[in-house]
């Protein structure tokens, strides 16, 4: 009798512990925390500030966009001449160099120690070995040429330019002159480097500049790559385009007209070459009284 009422007795206990209506609600109020904690642990982490709507995708539109610029800003005249580019600075006038005075034709060192006029380049070649010089920058204004026979350039004092000279003194020394995007070169004896037609020998005779002293000097050193510089939208196009869309950026349009300066567009090169341009322009716009930012 009394094991039969102890047995019924731990029954109830059991149900009784099973079903109790607080561990129901302590049951179910873990198990929401628990969802609210996965919840938490799956999201972005955010930081303040941050928006977590999350970034933009950027279209393949832009970025076609961009290679189409890129592949625009090519220069195409040191493609044509075997990746050599024209040096527009006597800063660059280091490591392996060519002297062009001709259309694809350039300076080439004999073994005698004088120098002649190449023959010319099919288009797309680079100089030939005869035809490669290093350069020595002296000072800011001056550099040293030597030939690839490991003498360097000097101006005779009857005007011939020989490589017979195994160490740079004054008259090893040549000067570079820029001007409106034409270069000639000074030698030591005061007279302008040219090709002498009649013999075709290098010569320095003139003391003015003509159309036979104007040269180019072509590097072939490393550089910072063009193609993937991106030009501003407003520099695309020859120098009347790029003036305009400055104008139309930063014009005043009190009476809704256009004013774009009439001056000459030399100049404007110059300054281009120079590293000016920005400067040039606005000093432009300002003589024109057309641009919001000059009083």
């Amino acid at each position: 009798m009394n094991r039969d009422v102890n047995k019924s007795h731990c029954q109830t206990n059991k149900i009784l512990f099973v079903y109790h209506p607080c561990f129901t609600k302590q049951k179910s109020r873990s198990a929401l925390k628990m969802a609210e904690y996965n919840k938490a642990k799956i999201s972005k982490l955010v930081l303040k500030g941050e928006s977590s709507k999350g970034t933009k995708r950027k279209h393949k539109k832009d970025k076609k966009d961009k290679e189409a610029k890129r592949a625009l800003v090519v220069d195409t005249d040191a493609v044509k001449h075997g990746g050599w580019w024209i040096v527009t600075k006597t800063s660059d006038i280091t490591g392996s160099v060519a002297l062009q005075f001709d259309k694809q034709a350039y300076v080439k060192a004999l073994d005698n120690g004088l120098f002649t006029l190449g023959a010319p380049h099919n288009e797309g070649d680079p100089p030939d070995p005869e035809e490669i010089f290093s350069a020595v920058l002296i000072n800011e204004q001056k550099v040293a040429f030597k030939s690839g026979y490991g003498k360097y350039l000097k101006a005779e004092k009857d005007g011939m330019i020989t490589g017979r000279s195994d160490a740079v003194s004054a008259l090893e020394q040549f000067e570079p002159v820029f001007d409106q995007g034409k270069m000639a070169l000074l030698a030591a004896n005061g007279c302008f480097v040219s090709v002498d037609p009649e013999d075709d020998a290098l010569v320095a005779i003139k003391k003015k500049v003509g159309s036979d002293e104007v040269c180019m000097i072509r590097s072939c050193a490393g550089r910072e790559d063009i193609s993937n510089k991106e030009l501003p939208a407003e520099e695309s196009g020859n120098l009347d385009q790029v003036e305009l869309n400055y104008v139309k950026k930063f014009q005043k349009f009190q009476d809704k007209k256009i004013r774009v300066s009439n001056e000459d567009k030399v100049a404007l090169k110059k300054a281009k070459d120079e590293g000016a341009l920005h400067e040039a322009l606005l000093d432009r716009r300002s003589k024109m009284k057309a641009d919001r930012y000059c009083k």
